[in-house]
């Protein structure tokens, strides 16, 4: 027997144990998963507050069960450190952390590099090692395996590499981490048998596919179909807008139709870790090759503008009512970048905001999901908002009421019936019987 099948016995027999590098909104499903079939799972994070607040059981992702793993530290089967010099002691290590754009759009790689470095110290003989974190292809070989190869061990013969795209959806409630197939693309053989056990363990589906490169492309392409057909959704809305046309009612006539059509909804921009994010790394990546990526560049370029068509609408919509935007109470409704969840990740509402602001808004916000929007990184200069209570009295003080996000704690009538202006992104408003106060954008 070789050393990647006695590997694979032990994931088989739950006695081999587990690392997560990153402890984030794809690293806790991870854990999670594992824990509830057995496994002893290490947690690597550098930020020590999301250790304190593991052991502490202090949620500070709202969709996950923190109980459940302050329970699992509590019966040593998860182990959450900063400590990476514990990296040698798990059998499998997934590396799960961000990562974004920079500032010229092009791929940050810091933390993906960073925790190979981290690993690289450690790494011994028959170690797998799985970068899950969204990315180009050819990440995995070219920047993580020379990593990882300065601990003087050669991938594929002294330890296991393969690359296995995340394929999180945080706070859909039809699936879950064991429901959703795994595209699974490794360095060889034994890499592949290894890393296909891994994941049989923990989800239902696993989908080798013949190289890492692949797998790495098809989580861009995943993403990509999405951002281009919400891009030619959102350039649907703004013809509609001039034609006096309602978009939501022709998508949902569209829909009607059993074949050959699927429908994707306009909204205030892209938010999230993904959508945003990935088809920008395709075409960075592309220009390496000598290709321009002009449908995907345009896709990206319509969706960017998204929260700038937004305020032009509030602008308008104010106009109509006599008023300037600057000067002019706005209130937010939803920061986080989709309904019902609180994760404010490349949220649209923040460029909607930072627009607002520099145009001469004044701005008030309500989350129910987000009570405090603290700075952020990519609008270091915005001011630190607390979520005010939605009542009568601070719907009426704001002249105009801006929903951005359509979460379902939400009462619109309520909202619609004290507010003097409500201008919806998100057709949010759609079951208001009184529409005389609502715009849509």
């Amino acid at each position: 027997m070789g050393a990647a099948d006695i590997l694979v016995k032990k994931i088989e027999n739950r006695e081999a144990t587990v690392g997560v590098c990153g402890l984030g909104y794809v690293g806790l499903p991870l854990v999670r998963a594992f824990h509830k079939v057995g496994f002893t799972i290490y947690g690597f994070d550098i930020d020590q507050s999301k250790v304190d607040n593991i052991l502490a059981g202090k949620s500070y992702i709202e969709h996950i069960d923190f109980g459940e793993l302050k329970s699992a530290c509590e019966e040593g089967k998860f182990i959450p450190t900063t400590d990476f010099g514990r990296i040698g002691e798990p059998d499998v290590i997934l590396i799960a952390v961000p990562t974004p754009l920079n500032q010229t759009r092009e791929p940050d790689l810091e933390a993906v590099r960073n925790t190979c470095e981290q690993i690289a110290k450690g790494l011994r003989k028959e170690q797998l090692v799985v970068l899950e974190s969204t990315t180009y292809p050819g990440t995995t070989e070219e920047v993580c395996i020379p990593i990882l190869e300065t601990s003087g061990l050669k991938a594929g013969e002294d330890f296991y590499v393969a690359y296995s795209p995340e394929r999180e959806d945080p706070g859909n409630p039809n699936f879950e981490t064991r429901t959703i197939p795994k595209v699974v693309g490794a360095l060889e053989a034994g890499s592949q048998a290894v890393a296909n056990a891994v994941y049989h363990a923990i989800i239902e589906k696993v989908v080798p596919v013949s190289s890492m490169k692949a797998a790495e492309l098809s989580k861009i392409f995943e993403n990509t179909f999405r951002a281009v057909n919400i891009a030619l959704v959102n350039e649907l809305k703004l013809m509609c807008l001039r034609m006096g046309i309602d978009v939501w009612e022709v998508i949902d006539a569209a829909s009607t139709k059993p074949f050959g059509f699927m429908p994707f909804y306009p909204g205030p921009g892209l938010g999230g870790h993904c959508i945003p994010i990935d088809p920008f790394y395709l075409t960075w990546k592309a220009r390496e090759y000598d290709f321009s990526t002009r449908f995907i560049e345009l896709a990206g370029e319509i969706n960017s503008n998204m929260p700038y068509e937004v305020v032009d609408g509030v602008m308008h919509a104010l106009n109509d009512k006599s008023k300037s935007l600057k000067g002019a109470n706005v209130l937010v409704l939803g920061v986080a970048y989709k309904k019902n969840v609180d994760d404010l990740r490349e949220s649209p509402s923040l460029k909607i905001i930072d627009i607002l602001l520099k145009k001469g808004a004044k701005i008030s916000y309500n989350d129910p999901h987000i009570p405090v929007m603290k700075k952020s990184r990519h609008y270091p200069n915005m001011p630190e908002y607390t979520s005010v209570a939605l009542t009568p009295e601070t719907l009426g003080a704001a002249d105009a009421v801006l929903i951005l996000t359509d979460h379902d704690r939400y009462d619109q009538e309520f909202i619609n019936k004290h507010a003097q202006l409500v201008i919806d992104t998100r057709n949010a408003t759609k079951k208001v019987a009184d529409r005389s106060k609502i715009v849509k954008l």
